[in-house]
């Protein structure tokens, strides 16, 4: 166990500390994740499963689907909709929730979707991607289905300081403002910020950088936001995504106080990496998406090599 720390210069990398609390995860049980659809979306490979439950038991997944290497690139993601009954086996609708275009800021791919509930209609933030296929911004949706969603536009622009603004994680605060988490680019990494906003888009008030990266370790020098475990308020802990320069991504886990304005435990090892390959310039990535707590377990979702889903069961100790 490690990295306790005030949140501090948003340039200065954390070192390794003592933990404030005793708190660790480890992995039970893994499963692959499946999927049945057209063949418009079973001839992708898949990323990003967010998956949720709903009130009556059955668990939603929006997730991303990208053209396999070696296939012409015509966009960076397609979002596609499924439901399930175990959250395993996911049955898929016949077409995408969320297409690229025609406005500029995604006309190059939709990517990386995070699904909220209100009321009786859901908000889904997701990557847009413009037509270059190398630079976008945190954009959204809205619908009373997941079958029938408008786009809205950009949910938080990028600047010159926080490039490329992606990857949603939302909380509300207990005044029922939106904690936003999201990526940027900043120093030739990615980079984790928070931003706390009066309404889905805002308008946001930046906050200081939750958690930096840390010298001499698995997560040295890219980070990327992950999954809120919630269930308990007082103590929230993030799944994030890490890598080292060379972009070999694994998923750990940070936890804070309830106000998100220090790291009070962070694991050392990384909690899920990939399966080991022969040629090391292979995809070599395990990237998290989503967690439900189901009757008190933990199931973390996610993406292995971009291009198929697994979850794991998670123990807290």
């Amino acid at each position: 166990m490690s990295g306790g720390g005030n949140i501090g210069d948003p340039h200065r990398r954390d070192v390794v500390a003592d933990n404030e609390i005793e708190l660790d995860f480890n992995v039970r049980r893994i499963e692959d994740v499946t999927l049945d659809g057209p063949p418009a979306l079973m001839t992708r490979d898949l990323m990003s499963p967010y998956v949720w439950q709903e009130a009556d038991g059955r668990f939603g997944m929006m997730v991303r689907a990208v053209t396999r290497p070696g296939e012409r690139m015509t966009d960076t993601g397609v979002i596609w909709t499924g439901w399930s009954k175990d959250g395993r086996h996911f049955a898929m609708l016949p077409e995408p929730s969320i297409v690229p275009g025609p406005d500029a800021h995604d006309a190059g791919g939709v990517e990386d979707p995070t699904v909220v509930r209100r009321d009786d209609r859901y908000v889904v933030y997701y990557s847009g991607v413009l037509g270059d296929h190398a630079h976008g911004e945190l954009s959204y949706a809205t619908g009373p289905s997941l079958d029938r969603l408008t786009k809205s536009g950009v949910a938080l622009a990028s600047s010159k300081s926080e490039g490329n603004t992606k990857e949603a994680t939302i909380d509300r605060t207990p005044d029922g403002r939106w904690r936003l988490f999201y990526e940027y680019a900043a120093d030739q990494a990615s980079r984790v910020g928070m931003a706390i906003g009066a309404d889905v888009a805002g308008p946001w008030d930046e906050q200081p950088t939750p958690f930096m990266p840390r010298a001499d370790s698995w997560d040295d020098w890219h980070l990327s936001t992950g999954p809120l475990l919630t269930d308990d308020p007082a103590l929230p802990v993030m799944f994030y995504n890490g890598a080292t320069r060379d972009a070999r991504w694994r998923i750990g886990w940070v936890a804070f106080d309830a106000d998100y304005t220090r790291v009070v435990a962070r694991g050392i090892e990384p909690l899920i990496t990939p399966p080991p390959v022969d040629d090391r310039s292979a995809t070599d990535i395990a990237f998290a998406a989503s967690v439900v707590v189901v009757d008190g377990a933990i199931w973390l979702y996610y993406s292995l090599e971009d291009r198929k889903l697994a979850r794991a069961l998670i123990r807290r100790s």
